[in-house]
């Protein structure tokens, strides 16, 4: 492909006006190009193997098969970057999480009363989404083997409440990362703190399914809230975070604003906060997703001290912000995704 060529888009919705104005949206988009349209996923079948598009959007609710359906079979026979339209309701939230579990690149939340308004309002978002969607590598999906706690039964009486923290940014294809690192890691770390760009109105949903599979506590962080070690803390939506040091121990900070690196909540906030606030008893950990978010602060954390690890090209959905990071100098390490959390409790064992 060159670099001219424009990424191939199938939009699949049974309804044709949403797929009128999803045409309408990613056309004006200058590296998209919609190559056609289905009204299920039978017909969807058909116009992938006629067309070979380079990404799909694919809504959930449609007649006779599902999306989510239709998305399980396809990764398994035919796996290819798909971006899932789902209501903005309890049960679309957890619907499109059950979608990135099974591999969908990313989710775009569907307005539920004047769609077609207020999908031309989310219009320049949705290219991007759909965009860095078409440039990602789909895995197929593998379970992630826990690390053993008893093997580091010792870390939560030597870990230092207080002084070590964990801060890791996230984006396009973080969802599923973040799933198989804390779903690996022991629950006696110290504390973590997380900024994974998300939909608003899907963070919460994805740290309370996050909390119940995980062996550290996962939450949604909470103004002025004391960071404690063997707990997970998500940036909410809409909400930059940042950590500061009150007394003996770190509290997190929120606060709205403008988008920083454009992005709210950013990465770069947080890890500029940490860089500032824990120097050198920090980890920083940088994750598959579109753009540079993050790459700024993750330099500062390095300059401060901190130890630096962005996960490796050929295990990111897209290789866009580890990349930005390490050609600035902020990455100490590259590893994969696998390992990921072994190298955060190495980390840690030595920061104890």
């Amino acid at each position: 492909m060159t670099s001219e060529a424009k990424r191939r888009v199938l939009i699949v919705d049974d309804s044709a006006l949403v797929r009128q104005v999803l045409s309408g949206i990613l056309s004006r988009h200058p590296h998209l190009e919609v190559v056609g349209t289905a009204q299920d996923p039978y017909d969807a079948r058909e116009r992938i193997r006629e067309l070979n598009p380079d990404v799909l959007t694919l809504d959930v609710e449609m007649p006779r098969m599902d999306g989510i359906t239709f998305l399980g079979k396809l990764m398994k026979g035919h796996p290819m970057p798909a971006v899932m339209l789902s209501s903005l309701t309890a049960k679309g939230t957890d619907t499109a999480l059950d979608a990135l579990a099974l591999g969908a690149v990313d989710v775009i939340g569907k307005p539920v009363l004047d769609q077609a308004a207020g999908l031309e309002a989310m219009g320049a978002e949705i290219a991007e989404t759909v965009y860095a969607a078409s440039l990602a590598q789909v895995f197929e999906q593998r379970p992630q083997a826990a690390i053993r706690p008893a093997a580091l039964a010792s870390l939560a009486q030597r870990a230092k409440a207080g002084r070590s923290l964990i801060a890791v940014g996230s984006s396009t294809g973080g969802t599923e990362a973040l799933r198989q690192i804390f779903d690996a890691i022991p629950g006696n770390l110290p504390p973590i703190v997380v900024v994974q760009h998300m939909l608003p109105g899907f963070t919460n949903a994805f740290a309370e399914r996050l909390d119940r599979s995980s062996q550290a506590r996962v939450k949604m962080a909470l103004d002025g809230e004391a960071l404690k070690p063997g707990t997970v803390y998500f940036a909410p939506s809409d909400t930059h975070m940042a950590v500061a040091r009150r007394g003996a121990g770190l509290v997190a900070l929120l606060k709205g604003g403008d988008r920083v690196s454009r992005h709210l909540p950013s990465v770069d906030v947080l890890f500029d906060s940490v860089a500032d606030d824990c120097g050198a008893h920090a980890m920083g950990v940088i994750l598959t997703g579109m753009g540079d978010d993050g790459s700024r602060g993750l330099l500062r954390m390095r300059q401060k001290g901190a130890h630096t690890l962005g996960q490796d090209e050929a295990s990111c959905v897209v290789y866009g912000m580890p990349r930005a990071a390490w050609m600035r100098g902020a990455v100490a390490e590259q590893a994969a995704l696998s390992v990921i959390p072994s190298r955060m409790v190495a980390w840690c064992e030595r920061e104890s």
